[in-house]
């Protein structure tokens, strides 16, 4: 609110529930821009943000749907105005149906209306969201505000994690540790890449996860080389690597986990060699997230170590790195992603990416280096928080990454 302007009003909507087909739909996911400002996961909940209002009960509103009896048998109980004040400390609580009365009142003391619209840098919507509904309409409704945008001061808030988030984000790397160590002991010659993602998924929800914090990745042998891979359908064999891009949700917060193992606990001295190689990659890249780094030139830097790497692995030689072309250097035959991203409420979370890092920003760190032609590929990725001083803390330094030690636990 300190960053609005003078006598505006800010919109923030829940997420539909999205249908799949006749009466099924998905399971309800929060929009996590109205869950960060208000804490209230439920659907049909809008709040509004008003500071200069100059009723002092329109300051904070929030909107939720009117529950009954039948609404809590059949579908559960749902917010009352009491609990939803109890929620997210807002005193203004109406029920859905009033909207349009108070935001009438509301708009004629205001000049301006931010609108909550999705421009983080991966955003590819086709679909029409609740979101867009809500701001079709009161722009039809009120064509005489300004308009102005929500998006750039969540960005730059969300992106900055307070000790709250920051202690959730650490429980949600806890879990994926515990998944982690589930599977090590489980994996071997002939098992399914479904059936490891059914251990991940027993030892989330039973750690009080609701899952996955994305689409999770178990990819054996060529499979790893296919960089979004979640089919997850193919039988491991004795020899091939597991690559595993895997993590644990916790109280909407995710965590973003990969590892690579040998399926039979013994990684052959070519695998070594190139898993080593990605592990110094991920432990240079880490040192460089300090506050005032710039993802831009962070990702200029870690392309050298990486080319550094390459060469020594012989998958490329000095005629490639002379020959190269800026836009596309020779080490990206091999490391064709970038290295770290934000990650919080959502995996690819906000944050301004010209701007200079700050201390309490969590990125994750990812190399990996992809070879078709040998049957495997390695990605290894940790999530750090940014210090004010000194390399980033590690969230999830307890979870096994060494391969000495991967093949010990793995053979124990």
């Amino acid at each position: 609110m300190a960053k609005m302007k003078p006598k505006s009003i800010a919109f923030f909507n829940s997420n539909d529930i999205y249908p799949v087909s006749a009466d099924s739909t998905l399971p309800f996911e929060q929009h996590r821009d109205i869950f960060y400002l208000s804490g209230v996961d439920q659907e049909e909940s809008i709040l509004l943000l008003f500071p200069d209002c100059p009723n002092e009960d329109l300051k904070e509103v929030l909107f939720v749907r009117e529950t009954n009896a039948h609404i809590a048998v059949w579908e559960g109980e749902k917010l009352t105005k009491k609990a939803a004040t109890k929620n997210s400390g807002i005193k203004t609580i109406y029920w859905l149906q009033d909207l349009d009365k108070v935001l009438f009142e509301m708009s004629t003391y205001a000049d301006t209306f931010y609108i909550n619209t999705n421009e983080h840098y991966r955003s590819s919507v086709e679909t029409e969201t609740r979101e867009d509904r809500f701001i079709k309409k009161i722009l039809a409704k009120y064509p005489a505000h300004s308009v102005a945008k929500s998006n750039p001061i969540l960005q730059k808030l969300r992106s900055v994690k307070d000790t709250i988030e920051l202690d959730l984000m650490q429980h949600a790397c806890n879990i994926t540790e515990k998944g982690f160590r589930r599977i090590l002991s489980f994996i071997k010659p002939g098992v399914w890449e479904y059936e490891i993602e059914a251990e991940l998924l027993h030892e989330f929800v039973r750690n009080r996860s609701k899952g996955f914090a994305y689409t999770p990745i178990i990819a054996s042998g060529n499979n790893a080389n296919v960089l979004h891979y979640i089919e997850n359908n193919k039988q491991c064999k004795d020899g091939d690597l597991i690559l595993f891009d895997i993590a644990a949700e916790y109280a909407n917060y995710k965590s973003d986990l990969s590892r690579t193992v040998p399926v039979n606990g013994r990684f052959t001295d070519r695998q070594k060699a190139v898993y080593n190689a990605v592990n110094h990659v991920k432990k240079e890249a880490t040192k460089m997230l300090i506050p005032g780094t710039l993802w831009k030139e962070y990702h200029i830097e870690v392309g050298k170590i990486m080319t550094s790497e390459l060469l020594k692995l012989d998958l490329i030689d000095k005629v490639d790195v002379q020959n190269e072309d800026p836009s596309w250097p020779a080490y990206k035959k091999y490391f064709m992603h970038g290295t770290s991203h934000h990650i919080g409420l959502d995996t690819h979370d906000y944050g301004l990416l010209h701007e200079p890092m700050q201390a309490n920003m969590v990125f994750t760190v990812e190399p990996g280096i992809y070879i078709p032609n040998e049957g495997f590929g390695i990605r290894l990725e940790d999530d750090v928080v940014i210090q004010q001083e000194g390399e980033p803390f590690n969230l999830m330094q307890n979870i096994p990454i060494e391969a000495e030690e991967i093949e010990d636990l793995m053979n124990n």
